[in-house]
């Protein structure tokens, strides 16, 4: 000490020559001020006097030794560090090892790695004493150099050396050489070793060689608490729940007592198992324990509940906590938003913003997820002010939640500019963005981002850009991907498996998606509804039906995706019973409250043709959305109830449901069915108002509306103004001129389709056939077909053999339309048979006609139009008993004639009329307007045409008979409530008799008006005695 003061007074004589000279001594003086500090504290302190009698007796190297560990930083360190330099004293190794090892331990392994480099002489404890700086700093690499670098320089490790050089191996994920060092140990006998024996447990259980970890502990022949805690966690971490919960319970019949890492250890396992009950037992164990005030355990228990489902519990442990970290409360608010519960997370968030206690890079992605379910964008950004205040920005974690709450909530260009400015992007961060733009309807944008990643994809990448894939049917880039994922051997993982089989079948390649789904080696709940919902949605509903009853073999359990999935392709074969037992299988499941599910029911009942059912299902359903009065309008539709579909929509207008873009594409085909053009014009006013104007199926929609109610201009008109045309837009407009009997326009516009590089499907050979067909285009229709065989490939249908039969038949070529029939190379269905069977009666050939009707008859014995057929061809031939016998026959099997009908739109709503029909308000009036139009007409030249009252009575009977035809009552209605030169547009549910044929055009010259009737096959505009056919029909 006195030399200590003489060297103080000296300083103080010194003459100041320069600055340099004034800082020196500034420097000095406070670092002796420093140690004077010290010295009084390691006096005065009574920490050290139990330890140390006699401070004085205490030589050089332990007092420094002593000071030495009263330094709390790197720079009181480094201030007692150069107070030994100044007194001149040199570094030992005792003392140099003391300073190594506070290097390390003040996070400064660069200065520790300097003075262990100068050190002269060095032993175990200093080694020990570098590796453990490096170690504790994770200077893993640097860590194994040392040790290598130990046996060169004659240096034994210990038992203290092989935990941090363990530790180093799990970091670098090193087992090989963790192994070598195991070999080592066994050769030190140092296995048994408490301390290195769990540092083997714990290097084994990170690197997943859990079984080298056991034999490690069963030879362990001492263990304490941390050895257990070790050999627990490795379970735990490797996915050995019950092996964990069973050492667990081994660890508590011993005199071992259970700490808070052990139920640390042992709590998640519950949550794994969703085991609530165990989760509580354990609960219980730490109460009694004495660990339950634990924070950690009690964070570890918050957790627990709300991974069980009981947020509930999970709540009551938080709020009764004495003490709370941010752990704590991020804990509570990701129970919470996991859980569904996203208003009390976000709630919670603001109470800890309140409690001013700071949040962490977990409370910010569970608050962006409670934000995520919400889709609160609002709050959202203010999540986000809190990031940037708290400095998270940077955070890749945290960064792609921020962007997935944005992609979420549908704002792109947000998420993509916080995507670019994030300063490192991992492979999560990348398959955020990807599966954002490919959520997003951005597919293109998630393929070219896909291109330019920087990092490795993984399973979770591939399965974001996939759909992409499938939404752009790249099927090309598709099977790049998919060589890519065989590559790197993802194709095992079930969710790439799934995603691989949805993308072939969207693609279109149903049959390379069912390969893939038959090798997938494992199979979930996801999987099994991907592919049904594929073959469903491509038309291959037997397929769909087949692999749901696989899954029910292979013991997977349906949910109501399952059940949503199968429903179409029972819709599909309109297969009711099918469906009625999936209806039933829901039933018993619970599953009937889930609107998509009630949705699906419906839509498959109305498809099937059983509306009542599906009426039932949409008066019980109080939740109805626009899905369901989509799913029922169209129903109504679809089977020919076109004004309870309208009168649905009218209603549907009136409550909270808004009709969307679907809506107008389910409603316009009843306008198309009842030629409901005000009605019609009307929708289409309301789309223009809505905005739906520009959607292409909408468009398509109204083309075949304006088409079926006879204004083939507007649908002209429409077909030009459309930007975007795809093939059904193209089949929809050649349909148009074909109904018209336009077959040379329709073949222009088949011409100009195939110039422009669209490619024609089957709906478009059966569009132009049709075309040719109704006008006779006998030639240009064998073109057609030629051409749909050999230029494209296509494989004719029943249908279109039917319409070839047709052709031909009608043009009198009745043993070409029967030689097309024998050369078929599928079985004749009824569509082909009845085709050459209208011909036969046409052209009087009895014989062919009644072999043909006999044949009907026996493919269809329950329909009706067979014996009318039979029974028509024989009354044509003057064969009475035979028609007779026909329609005896019909009776006799309880069938019924489909009656004709005829329909008109008025301003008050669509009247329709019965043969003979006298229930109309206004009867007495038509059939007055209907003798003076038979007067005008015979005047003009009209003949009544008996020969289509094909009933063996009095030719005056036969006339009064044709008179009150549907579709004559509908014209002198038409007549009698319209102003003069108004268009007249009547709809027959049959093909238009002869007789009726006739007279309307004789009628349309006299009243001076335009007619339209359109019957099952076509339209006729009849002006000023002519009809647009040209009697051809």
């Amino acid at each position: 000490m006195a030399v200590m003061v003489r060297a103080r007074c000296s300083l103080a004589a010194f003459k100041f020559k320069n600055k340099k000279h004034f800082f020196m001594y500034s420097v000095t003086r406070y670092i002796h001020q420093a140690i004077s500090t010290l010295e009084c504290q390691l006096t005065e302190a009574p920490i050290w006097e139990s330890y140390i009698p006699n401070l004085n007796s205490v030589s050089r190297d332990s007092k420094f030794a002593l000071l030495l560990q009263k330094c709390n930083s790197i720079k009181e360190l480094k201030q007692a560090h150069t107070q030994l330099i100044i007194n001149g004293f040199e570094l030992n190794t005792f003392l140099g090892t003391k300073f190594v090892r506070m290097y390390g331990t003040c996070f400064s392994p660069e200065d520790a790695r300097l003075l262990f480099d100068r050190l002269p002489e060095s032993n175990v404890f200093l080694w020990n004493a570098m590796i453990r700086g490096y170690a504790i700093n994770g200077f893993s690499d640097g860590v194994l150099q040392l040790y290598n670098r130990m046996f060169m320089e004659g240096i034994y490790p210990d038992n203290f050396t092989f935990p941090f050089v363990l530790k180093a191996c799990t970091s670098l994920s090193a087992l090989q050489k963790g192994k070598e060092i195991h070999c080592r140990i066994i050769a030190n006998r140092l296995e048994s070793d408490v301390i290195v024996g769990t540092a083997l447990i714990d290097m084994y259980g990170k690197c997943r060689e859990i079984r080298n970890a056991r034999q490690v502990f069963d030879k362990m022949s001492e263990r304490d608490v941390v050895s257990w805690n070790a050999m627990i966690a490795s379970y735990t971490q490797n996915g050995f729940a019950k092996e964990a919960l069973v050492l667990f319970h081994q660890m508590r019949m011993t005199d071992i007592q259970a700490n808070a890492v052990t139920v640390m250890s042992v709590i998640p396992v519950c949550s794994d198992f969703g085991d609530l009950q165990l989760g509580q037992c354990i609960h219980g164990y730490t109460i009694t324990g004495g660990l339950a005030l634990d924070v950690s355990v009690g964070n570890a228990l918050i957790d627990m509940y709300s991974n069980c489902g009981n947020v509930e519990m999970a709540w009551q442990l938080f709020d009764e906590m004495s003490q709370r970290n941010v752990v704590s409360w991020s804990a509570m608010i990701g129970g919470y938003a996991w859980n569904g519960y996203a208003r009390e997370a976000l709630a919670l968030f603001l109470q800890m913003q309140i409690a001013e206690v700071k949040p962490n890079a977990v409370t910010l992605i569970c608050a962006l997820e409670a934000c995520v379910q919400l889709t609160t964008v609002h709050q959202g950004k203010e999540i986000h002010c809190c990031i940037l205040k708290t400095g998270f920005e940077s955070n890749v974690s945290v960064g792609t939640a921020l962007l997935t709450m944005y992609v979420k909530c549908g704002y792109i260009e947000i998420a993509r500019r916080l995507f670019d400015q994030m300063p490192t992007k991992d492979v999560v961060a990348w398959s955020a963005m990807i599966s954002g733009y490919a959520q997003n309807g951005y597919a293109s944008e998630a393929l070219v981002l896909f291109h330019q990643m920087q990092v490795k994809p993984n399973r979770v990448t591939v399965v974001s850009v996939l759909p992409a894939c499938a939404d752009l049917a790249d099927l090309q880039e598709g099977k790049r991907i998919h060589d890519y994922i065989i590559e790197n051997g993802f194709e095992s993982d079930v969710s790439v498996g799934t995603a691989l089989v949805a993308m072939y079948a969207k693609c279109g390649s149903i049959e390379h998606a069912l390969q893939l789904f038959d090798k997938m080696p494992k199979r979930d709940v996801v999987s099994w509804n991907a592919m049904i919902a594929a073959c469903a949605q491509n038309g291959y509903a037997n397929e769909a039906l087949g692999l749901l009853c696989q899954m029910q073999v292979a013991g997977v359990q349906c949910n109501v995706v399952t059940m949503v999935s199968v429903l179409p392709a029972c819709a599909h074969l309109a297969a009711l019973h099918q469906g009625e037992l999936v209806h039933e299988y829901v039933i018993r499941n619970g599953f009937e409250s889930d609107v998509s599910l009630k949705n699906a029911l419906l839509d498959m009942y109305a498809k099937c043709g059983s509306t009542e059912k599906a009426y039932q299902l949409f008066k019980k359903n109080s939740s109805r959305d626009t899905v369901s009065w989509n799913a029922m309008i169209a129903g109504f539709a679809q089977n020919g109830l076109a004004v309870d579909a309208l009168a649905h929509f009218r209603q549907m207008q009136m409550t909270d449901v808004m009709p969307d873009l679907a809506t107008m594409v389910s409603v316009l085909p009843a306008c198309a069915y009842l030629a409901a053009l005000k009605e019609g014009t009307w929708i289409h006013a309301y789309i223009i108002r809505r905005g739906f104007e520009f959607d292409i199926s909408l468009s398509n929609a109204l083309i075949d509306m304006y088409a079926k109610c006879g204004e083939l201009g507007f649908a002209c008109q429409l077909f030009d103004s459309m930007s975007e045309k795809n093939v059904i837009s193209w089949n929809a407009m050649i349909a148009a001129y074909g109904m018209h009997g336009h077959g040379e326009d329709a073949l222009e516009l088949f011409s100009q389709m195939k110039q422009i590089g669209m490619k024609p499907d089957h709906i478009t050979f059966m569009s132009i056939l049709s075309a040719c067909r109704h006008a006779g285009l006998v030639d240009e229709g064998w073109q057609c077909f030629v051409c749909m065989r050999q230029d494209y490939l296509i494989k004719p249908k029943s249908e279109h053999y039917a319409c070839m039969v047709d052709l031909l038949g009608r043009f009198g070529r009745l043993n070409e339309a029967l030689e097309i029939i024998e050369k078929m190379p599928l079985e004749p269905d009824a569509s082909v048979w009845g085709a050459l069977l209208s011909a036969c009666r046409i052209h009087c050939n009895i014989e062919l006609g009644e072999y043909l009707s006999k044949r009907l008859i026996q493919l269809e014995p329950e329909n009706p139009a067979h014996y009318i057929q039979l029974s028509n061809i024989y009354a044509t031939a003057g064969k009475w008993d035979g028609a007779i016998k026909a329609r005896t026959t019909l009776k006799v099997r309880g069938l019924k004639k489909t009656p004709g009908c005829s329909w008109i739109e008025m301003k008050n709503g669509v009247h329709t009329f019965l043969v003979g029909d006298r229930s109309h308000p206004q009867s007495e009036e038509i059939y007055a307007m209907l003798e003076n139009l038979a007067a005008q007409i015979k005047e003009a030249g009209y003949a009544p045409d008996t020969s289509f009252v094909l009933h063996s009575v009095e030719e005056e009977e036969k006339e009064n008979s044709l008179c009150s035809h549907s579709e004559k009552l509908a014209i002198a209605f038409g007549l009698i409530n319209t102003s003069p030169g108004t268009c007249i547009r009547i709809t027959k549910n049959l093909r238009v008799c002869g007789d009726c044929h006739n007279a309307t055009k004789f009628i349309s010259k006299i009243v001076e008006r335009e007619i339209i009737v359109r019957d099952t096959n076509r339209f006729h505009h009849f002006k000023d005695g002519l009809c647009s056919c040209g009697d051809y029909w």
